[in-house]
């Protein structure tokens, strides 16, 4: 567990997209495509299986092939794979019932992510369990369910708008006591406020990796104390990315600052609303750094218009021409 830590610290792992065809399939040669590219790029690890790999709606056979493909070209950088409750999972009524159910769905998703190859599990909020009146037990179960797969855990704060649970601080000091995890992922997209609180109790757990994924404010998030990243914001122009946390580690500040602020622009073009959106602008942005060789689809994407990817190739040319 020490040596991941020290792999993914002060190091970028973006939260790759898939990349899907017309045909409504897995376009395989795009993603090994991206693959080959990702592998060359100065990354801690990948992250999939993800909100932006739409981890939860894919089917296992689709999780698999995704995981089997980053495993085999990634060579030894670390492969994280999100784990929860799939969507197509029915859980039971009523939510007292289903904590059984939950724990079960995760477990088994955690066992697909290590037959696949992971390094590493991404714990998904368990949003089904937040009403219960003993729900931060149930949370803590849930967690040491998905690290009894032998795969070191990455808990994760999610703003509730997102589909998350607001953990309180006892819980996140539980959860990261556990040895099963060995740090938090912390995404609240515009609450600075609850990012520095939640930064603050990291802090007193010794050892735990705080991680960043805030895309909205990726500078400020390592500023403030995150030692990691993994984003949405990663998965293009992965350099730029990379190159901030890097500077950030070699206090290399007037590169720290240019990078953020050029990050920071490049967000306004893709992380915007409708949020669930910028899983296809990340998509359309590879498309426009020449990464990806045709365009690629987000089947889970809302109605955007047209001159939303015109946007999204803009902010990439901007970025490149700096």
């Amino acid at each position: 567990m020490a040596s991941l830590v020290e792999q993914l610290r002060h190091r970028v792992v973006p939260a790759v997209p898939v990349p899907f065809g017309e045909d409504g399939d897995i376009d395989d040669d795009l993603q090994a495509t991206y693959v080959r590219w990702m592998a060359q790029q100065s990354v801690g690890g990948v992250a999939v299986w993800a909100h932006t790999g739409r981890g939860l709606k894919l089917t296992d056979e689709q999780r698999e092939r995704v995981a089997l493909a980053w495993r085999t070209g990634l060579g030894d950088l670390s492969l994280i794979c999100g784990v929860g409750v799939p969507e197509a999972i029915t859980l039971p009524s009523p939510p007292s019932a289903a904590t059984d159910a939950v724990v079960r769905s995760a477990k088994s998703m955690a066992d697909l992510a290590v037959r696949s190859g992971a390094d590493a599990a991404l714990a998904y909020p368990p949003t089904a369990l937040a009403e219960l009146v003993d729900a931060e037990d149930r949370i803590v179960e849930y967690h040491q369910a998905i690290g009894s797969s032998g795969l070191p855990v990455i808990a994760f704060f999610l703003y509730e708008a997102a589909g998350g649970v607001s953990y309180s601080p006892g819980l996140i000091e539980r959860i990261l006591g556990l040895d099963e995890v060995v740090g938090i992922k912390v995404a609240t997209l515009d609450s600075v406020m609850t990012y520095q609180d939640i930064l603050a109790v990291v802090r007193r757990v010794p050892g735990a990796l705080p991680v960043t994924g805030e895309d909205r404010f990726l500078g400020y998030s390592l500023m403030a104390g995150a030692q990691s990243a993994l984003i949405g914001i990663g998965a293009a122009v992965t350099d730029c990315s990379a190159t901030l946390l890097q500077a950030h580690a070699d206090a290399d500040w007037r590169r720290f600052h240019e990078n953020a602020a050029a990050l920071d622009e490049f967000s306004r073009a893709t992380f915007v609303t409708p949020l669930e959106g910028y899983v296809q602008r990340m998509l359309w942005a590879l498309e426009a750094d020449g990464v990806l060789p045709r365009p690629a689809i987000d089947p889970w994407c809302p109605q955007l218009q047209p001159h939303e990817r015109d946007r999204v190739f803009d902010a990439v040319r901007a970025l490149r021409s700096r």
